[in-house]
């Protein structure tokens, strides 16, 4: 039993502690999957989603400290009923998420290692034997070192894991293990392979064959029943391949996809606010000086925010930024950078450097060149009815068919000329759009 206790107790207590670290290296994204949990989805209790982060800060510091506690021999006693507690209601948690179909990812590991639902379940039911074994034999649990070394050290991971937790915070995660850390490729990350493997549906065809509902499964293939069809249900067998980025997008406020175009630029700098009515004052008020002096050396400036049209004219006329606001999907946001707001800079969709507003200053931004304007001329662009159409088309129009008539002159940043170029990668430089009559 003493060995048992012995070996049980070095599994358990690394891995509490490289556990702890990692979600620890980025307690903001272990709060998102806390506030996942909480929803009403889930477990129904939203009034605790302001405190996810608090919450957050503490577990992970306690699953640290519970780790350092149980190798040192630190109040056995105190560790090993605090350990039972811990994963009794983690295994529960994960037990929940994975019979209902909750939430895919536990995030027990951070973004280090991602686990479905029931190997989650697995994990947990196997440490809770560990720590069974534990509970059962804490008799043998003894401190290795005196009482002022022990104790000494039980402190110093305390402060530690206090320490590290206020740093990422303030700055970033120290390591980053998201698709979007420094040096990867967006546009990549969201591509799938061809040889990638594809999903398994298997479909549930009812029908109703001489007054008796009978059921055939097929992976998709409608089935030859001599009978009437009722109803059909899908279920994922298998998800398949799932890059890492699936809900990125870079939109105007017409709607238009740019994506692809500022991916393929150089030198932009990405303004990231995942929620433009929460950014931090601090962080808001030095966008201004940066961004007119990225732009001055030649950088591309643009935002990113999951807010509204209303919230970015507010928050422009608030601290006096000259840059246009794109949209893209909250939860995409948050794991591109942990900082509201935060800073990217991305060369042809690869992120070359990525920062907290704190270290704002810190970002090398030496001068480039920015590319020629074209030379083409593409003049000016004639809508009907948003159909590409000619000027003799236009000119040749009944008055009385016509419900409106809009002219563009020029192409200002953000327009719907503008917008129409860089998605087509056209240079129009006057719209024409007439909307004609519904009969």
């Amino acid at each position: 039993m003493k060995i048992l206790v012995a070996l049980s107790r070095i599994f358990v207590g690394v891995l509490f502690i490289i556990s702890g670290l990692i979600k620890l290296n980025d307690p903001l994204g272990f709060s998102y999957k806390l506030q996942e949990y909480f929803s009403q989805d889930v477990l129904n209790i939203p009034f605790l989603e302001p405190y996810a982060l608090m919450i957050s800060i503490f577990v992970v510091v306690f699953e640290v400290i519970l780790g350092v506690f149980l190798l040192i021999g630190y109040k056995p006693k105190f560790t090993v009923w605090s350990l039972l507690g811990m994963i009794v209601f983690f295994t529960f948690l994960t037990f929940y998420s994975a019979y209902f179909d909750k939430v895919k990812d536990c995030g027990c590991f951070g973004d280090a290692l991602k686990l479905t639902p029931w190997e989650s379940f697995t994990k947990d039911v196997i440490l809770l034997v560990f720590i069974l074994i534990l509970f059962i034999g804490k008799k043998y649990i003894t401190p290795v070192f005196t009482q002022l070394p022990t104790t000494i050290l039980a402190m110093l991971s305390f402060i530690f894991c206090l320490w590290l937790g206020f740093h990422v915070l303030m700055h970033l995660p120290v390591v980053d293990f998201r698709a979007y850390k420094i040096g990867a490729n967006i546009e990549e990350g969201m591509s799938t392979p061809d040889d990638a493997p594809k999903p398994v549906i298997e479909y549930s065809w009812k029908f109703n064959v001489n007054g008796k509902e009978e059921v055939i499964k097929t992976l998709g293939d409608y089935p030859s029943v001599d009978g009437n069809f009722v109803s059909v249900d899908t279920e994922v067998l298998d998800e398949g391949y799932q890059p890492p980025i699936y809900d990125f997008s870079i939109e105007n406020s017409n709607g238009d996809d740019l994506t692809e175009y500022f991916l393929h630029e150089d030198n932009v700098i990405v303004i990231v606010s995942y929620s433009l009515e929460k950014i931090e004052k601090e962080g808001a008020e030095k966008l201004k000086i940066f961004s007119e002096r990225a732009k001055g050396l030649g950088y591309t400036v643009i935002g990113l925010t999951a807010s509204g049209d209303d919230a970015k004219q507010k928050i422009n006329a608030t601290y006096g930024l000259d840059f246009e606001w794109y949209l893209c999907d909250e939860k995409a946001l948050k794991t591109v950078v942990r900082a509201n707001p935060g800073i990217i800079e991305m060369d042809q969709g690869t992120i070359q450097q990525k920062v907290h507003w704190n270290d704002i200053e810190t970002l090398q931004l030496p001068k480039v060149e920015r590319k020629p304007e074209a030379v083409k001329d593409d003049g000016t662009l004639y809508l009907i009815d948003d159909e590409i159409s000619t000027e003799e088309a236009l000119g040749a129009l009944d008055e009385e068919t016509i419900e409106s008539l809009h002219v563009l002159k020029e192409v200002k940043e953000g327009n719907e000329l503008d917008s129409i170029n860089k998605v087509n990668k056209t240079n129009y430089t006057s719209l024409v759009k007439a909307v004609l009559k519904q009969e």
